[in-house]
């Protein structure tokens, strides 16, 4: 029993520092856009390969776990939110890769507007990835909760873009390949959030064994 707790402890080890990873290179991702670095989008774009690497490496050590030891109820809970977690991570590691191919894009042309709304985005993003992150260590509930009533803010942010930037396209015709990279790079901020999401709501189905996806009224209870 001590080793499996050992393997388990290894585990979460391997996911938060894949984890690691990836929120460094989401943050990676927006500085290379903001400040027209290249240099942070090439670090993005080394770093996939590991990220990938170790997706592989947690999701073989999690099948091997539960192959051995077969457990049962809360590690079992574990092992299989462990399994989907992972899976998230390494899309996330997929969209930031995204976002910086959009900034490699963006930096070699004049800026459609200054960059302000999309920096905001992707600060309440990186901080529900984090505290995502953090539930999962923790075990915190509350913080799992924090993480699903932020993503309708991230919504909500993501049409304001989508609406200014269909203005300029409809002003300026000249504008629209600048203004549609913008719009995927705040779509796969969107989309990290989601990520994010996911392993909220796997955290709470880890720790109270309740499964909140696709249940609105669920959802509205958290409220």
């Amino acid at each position: 029993m001590r080793h499996f707790i050992e393997e388990l402890n290894e585990l979460q080890n391997k996911l938060l520092e894949m984890a690691g990873l990836v929120e460094s290179a989401i943050h990676k991702s927006i500085l290379a856009l903001v400040d027209r670095d290249e240099d942070k989008a090439q670090e993005v774009l080394r770093n996939e390969a590991r990220i990938n690497q170790m997706e592989i490496e947690i999701d073989d050590l999690a099948v091997v776990l539960m192959a051995r030891h077969q457990p049962m109820a809360r590690d079992l809970r574990f092992l299989t939110a462990a399994i989907k977690i992972n899976s998230d991570l390494e899309r996330m590691g997929d969209l930031a890769v995204n976002i910086v191919e959009r900034a490699l894009s963006l930096m070699r042309q004049p800026s459609v507007k200054p960059l302000i709304d999309i920096p905001h985005m992707a600060k309440l993003v990186e901080s529900m990835v984090r505290k995502s992150l953090d539930c999962f260590v923790k075990r915190e509930p509350e913080l799992a909760r924090e993480v699903l009533l932020s993503d309708d803010a991230v919504d909500d942010l993501r049409d304001g873009i989508y609406e200014e930037l269909t203005r300029f396209m409809e002003k300026d015709s000249s504008t629209v390949s600048r203004s549609l990279d913008l719009i995927f790079v705040a779509r796969n901020l969107e989309r990290i959030a989601d990520h994010a999401t996911n392993i909220a709501e796997d955290v709470l189905f880890l720790v109270q064994g309740v499964d909140v996806r696709h249940h609105a009224e669920a959802r509205e209870a958290l409220h």
